[in-house]
């Protein structure tokens, strides 16, 4: 899965000789190995801030994550290899603070499809993977390509989910704007990401309507 977004290219200098190289490849790969890891972050204040708290012991938080069904739809997750993806390509920075501090292993995530009639949530997948930095923010290739993106102070990451379930029944937008107990919804408030939190009671709600 991928979404657009615009990036940096880090520069290689030369060098000669066996010895050098040897040594520019021990420190990309120490690099790599520290960027693996996100730093962890601060989030006080603000309307989302909640996501950000410490968890008590086995506590599962809940997200939503939106993908136009012709570039990759839940059909597409669900016939992916382990029923998993990368999560790539994701360019806000809101969006990504979601994934990279708020989203662990094991959260439960409903897949929305969007820029569709009708927009709705069809599928249920969980967080496979925590947040590890996005590569294709370094591929030229790429049109999720940052050239401001450093690989060793990376900017953007990635999640891997995984397909647990179709929904019943797809809940569309027109639905969810129908229901009061959903009307703080971040999906209604900040609708243009494409990561959102969920309320552990919108997704009871959420799933009551699916049936």
């Amino acid at each position: 899965m991928s979404t657009s977004g615009r990036g940096k290219r880090t520069g290689k200098s030369k060098s000669t000789g066996t010895a050098p190289k040897a040594a520019a490849k021990a420190a990309k790969k120490k690099a790599s190995t520290r960027a693996a890891k996100p730093p962890a972050q601060k989030h006080e204040g603000g309307a989302w801030a909640a996501v950000f708290t410490p968890r008590a012991p086995g506590e599962r938080r809940y997200w939503l994550v939106k993908s136009e069904p012709g570039t990759f739809s839940f059909d597409d997750l669900m016939a992916a290899t382990n029923r998993t993806t990368q999560w790539d390509g994701v360019r806000n920075f809101v969006a990504r603070n979601f994934m990279r501090d708020g989203m662990q292993v094991g959260d439960q995530v409903f897949f929305y499809h969007s820029s569709v009639i009708p927009q709705a949530i069809v599928g249920i997948c969980e967080v496979a993977r925590a947040a590890y930095p996005d590569s294709t923010a370094f591929d030229k290739s790429h049109h999720g390509y940052d050239e401001d993106s450093d690989p060793d102070d990376p900017t953007w990451f990635m999640v891997d989910l995984r397909a647990v379930a179709p929904l019943p029944q797809p809940v569309t937008l027109t639905g969810i704007k129908a229901k009061p107990e959903l009307a703080q919804m971040a999906l209604l408030r900040i609708g243009r990401l494409s990561v959102t939190p969920v309320t552990a009671r919108e997704w009871e709600v959420i799933r009551g309507m699916a049936g």
